[in-house]
């Protein structure tokens, strides 16, 4: 069973197939780094990393038409201690 790109998914690997799900989450993570929230650096050795999980939905005009393609990365806050 495939998943074209007017599907909605919780799987990374599975949207990322698609042009304007790959276009939408680009958009996302440089809005971060515009932002000033998002920064790569090394952990140190005494933490731990709290994970993350991108979450997909497809917003739709009143008529049915795609809108957009809308992600948002989410922080597992659940595994902080």
């Amino acid at each position: 069973m495939s998943i074209s790109s007017h599907d909605e998914s919780n799987t990374y690997f599975v949207v990322v197939k698609h042009d304007c799900w790959r276009k939408a989450i680009q958009c996302e993570i440089f809005a971060f780094k515009s932002d000033q929230t998002w920064k790569t650096t090394l952990l140190s050795k005494n933490k731990i990393v709290i994970g993350c999980k991108w979450v997909f939905k497809i917003k739709n005009k009143a008529n049915g038409i795609v809108e957009k393609y809308k992600e948002i990365l989410v922080v597992k806050r659940y595994t902080q201690i």
